[in-house]
């Protein structure tokens, strides 16, 4: 590490962690280590599995209200972006499932209860860096109709069900979804690489907002190979529960909860 380097670690590492050459920044762990964080996911979703699909159920019913909402209020143009701007809030969706998972390890017992009145060891720090992630998802929505209306200037939303068709039939549709592609990608990656970690160290341990956000997106630049595997994988297990119309997200994401905090202890030393 750079002396540079170093310098920008003291500054912004969290607090009672020690000062050393911070060896767990750079972990250079293999791609193939997501199928670990996959399995040890899989065997906390099956310890007292009622609690963690009741879970991914009611994130499921509020998922499709919130669709279903959007529809009624004639506010369908931006589901799509809105459906990308979920996976930037749902690590902090997944607290419930990261303190399942944290008293799993220590022995402890888990109710459904413990799981919806999260106690985070960072109080009110959590609150800052759900307000910024919230933030980041409403410039992305409208960041998407802004790439709506530089192809099609005024043209009024022609609905979901001509949506698709105009997309993939006209030139301005693929020109739309290929800007769109790039500018939800940058959206999508600032997300992930500041909540991949921030969320569960700030449950894990007592910190600040931006030391945790500091962190995190160290922690993701210096170990691109795993966390664009584990982004992958993400990717195509939110897209499978798109593809059943939100029932495997009953499964899948309280499997990627479990997973994400086993991600999380695998790259974080004890602390």
């Amino acid at each position: 590490m750079s002396e540079s380097e170093e310098h920008y670690w003291l500054l912004s590492r969290p607090s009672g962690i020690e000062e050393t050459r911070n060896p767990h920044l750079q972990r250079h762990l293999p791609p193939s280590r997501v199928f670990s964080w996959i399995r040890s996911g899989a065997r906390d979703l099956t310890a007292n599995p009622l609690s963690s699909l009741v879970y991914g159920l009611l994130v499921a019913v509020l998922s499709g209200l919130l669709i279903y909402t959007f529809f009624e209020f004639n506010l369908d143009y931006v589901l799509f972006p809105a459906l990308s701007g979920f996976m930037i809030v749902a690590p902090l969706v997944a607290m419930g499932l990261y303190q399942k998972s944290a008293k799993l390890a220590q022995g402890e017992r888990v109710r459904l209860s413990d799981m919806l009145a999260v106690k985070a060891h960072s109080g009110g720090q959590m609150l800052f860096v759900g307000l910024l992630l919230t933030l980041l998802a409403l410039i992305w929505l409208r960041a998407a109709v802004l790439v709506y209306a530089l192809f099609f200037g005024y043209r009024a939303f022609p609905g979901a069900d001509e949506f698709i068709p105009l997309i993939i039939g006209t030139p301005a549709g693929w020109g739309m979804l290929a800007t769109g592609i790039v500018v939800g990608g940058l959206f999508a990656a600032l997300g992930f690489a500041v909540s991949a970690f921030s969320i569960p160290m700030l449950l894990d341990r007592r910190t600040d907002a931006l030391s945790a956000m500091g962190t995190s997106m160290a922690l993701v630049w210096n170990n691109l190979p795993v966390m664009v595997a584990w982004g992958a994988v993400v990717l195509v297990m939110v897209g499978i529960s798109i593809a059943t119309f939100l029932l495997g997200l009953i499964i899948i994401f309280p499997l990627l909860g479990h997973a994400t905090w086993h991600a999380y202890r695998d790259m974080m030393p004890e602390g």
